[in-house]
């Protein structure tokens, strides 16, 4: 038994490092894909709204399947927390400085993303997954605004 102990925790140990490695740093290292991060936020979107359809389907089954609703359920929070992750470690804590170009409009749509991801972890009401995809779109057309002008895109 004495043996084991600290394998076990070096097991925990590493998994708990590759757990906190998979947000970005806040050095500031410099490496950014903010694009990226966009394609992950609806990439959990998506992946949050499957998660509703299938707990919606399986609660009017006859037989309700307990396992997979819960699993379901479980799905629909961790991606949901992921998404709120990504809104407010990358984007509002090292993405979008104070002195940002449209900062207010930035940190407020960023915030309503943080609250419909919180009410999709709530409910199962999918016109929240749409609001959130509304918003992602909103936020990406003013975060690289700055940039479209540059290259003359419209």
């Amino acid at each position: 038994m004495k043996r084991i102990l600290p394998i076990v925790i070096g097991f925990a140990m590493v998994f708990g490092l590759s757990v906190n490695a998979f947000g970005h740093c806040e050095i500031p290292c410099g490496i950014y894909d903010d694009q990226m991060r966009i394609e992950m936020i609806r990439e959990h979107i998506t992946t949050i709204e499957k998660s509703m359809k299938m707990i919606q389907h399986l609660q009017g089954e006859k037989h309700q399947h307990a396992n997979q609703l819960t699993r379901w359920i479980v799905n629909k929070e961790e991606h949901a927390d992921k998404l709120q992750h990504i809104v407010s470690q990358y984007f509002m804590t090292q993405r979008v400085g104070l002195d940002a170009e449209k900062y207010t409009e930035k940190v407020s749509l960023l915030h309503h993303m943080l609250i419909f991801a919180m009410k999709c972890k709530q409910t199962t009401d999918l016109d929240n997954v749409e609001k959130l995809r509304k918003l992602v779109d909103q936020f990406e057309s003013l975060y690289f605004e700055k940039e479209k002008k540059k290259t003359g895109e419209s």
